[in-house]
């Protein structure tokens, strides 16, 4: 996968994995980083999937349609890649941090649905619920930030309250953060993850 990574300047930090949203790159989010947590390492992703040009994680059949054949077949894809990735760059695979925004938080939720042990944490902007009818892993001393807002058109609130209730249902320590915004990224949503990161 077309990445970045970038060593942190303190070690022991958590590796920040940056998941872009729909027509984003791996240079997108790292301003967002550089907020949360300037010492720690990055490692920013590319999705691998293309949609009228734009990179994506994964395929959608339309607008909040996924695609989840594919969905599946890229969560794994992710998975595998930052097994590889803590092997090239000699970070430990137990300590990233998800950061995504979008389409890149909800292949960071899913990452979460399907393994246990693929993040520490994640920060979620604005994400949805990856898959429904399906039984999530032991989630048990995760924690999830999600960033939603209250006008957001493409993400109603009740995605962010499902997302919330699955995630804690399999024991994830859950805080959601709500901004009277849409679906775009705001200043003041960054902060408030930034304070609840400084607390893992």
């Amino acid at each position: 996968m077309k990445h970045i990574f970038q060593s942190g300047k303190k070690s022991g930090k958590p590796v920040l994995l940056l998941l872009h949203g729909t027509g984003g790159d791996e240079r997108g989010l790292l301003p967002l980083a550089e907020i949360v947590d300037p010492e720690a390492s990055i490692l920013s992703v590319r999705g691998n999937v293309l949609e009228h040009g734009m990179p994506r994680f994964f395929k959608r059949l339309a607008e909040g349609v996924f695609d989840e054949e594919d969905l599946i077949f890229r969560t794994n894809e992710l998975n595998h890649f930052l097994d590889e990735a803590a092997s090239k760059y000699q970070f430990d695979r137990e300590n990233i941090v998800a950061i995504g925004y979008s389409n890149g938080a909800n292949i960071a939720a899913s990452l979460l649905f399907h393994y246990a042990h693929s993040l520490k944490a994640a920060i979620l902007h604005h994400p949805m619920v990856p898959r429904r009818g399906i039984d999530l892993p032991d989630l048990s001393g995760k924690k999830v930030f999600i960033a939603a807002g209250i006008n957001d058109p493409i993400c109603p609130q009740q995605e962010s309250l499902e997302l919330q209730q699955l995630l804690e249902g399999a024991q994830a320590a859950v805080t959601v953060h709500w901004e009277h915004h849409g679906h775009q990224l705001t200043m003041s949503e960054v902060q408030a993850a930034k304070q609840w990161y400084e607390q893992l």
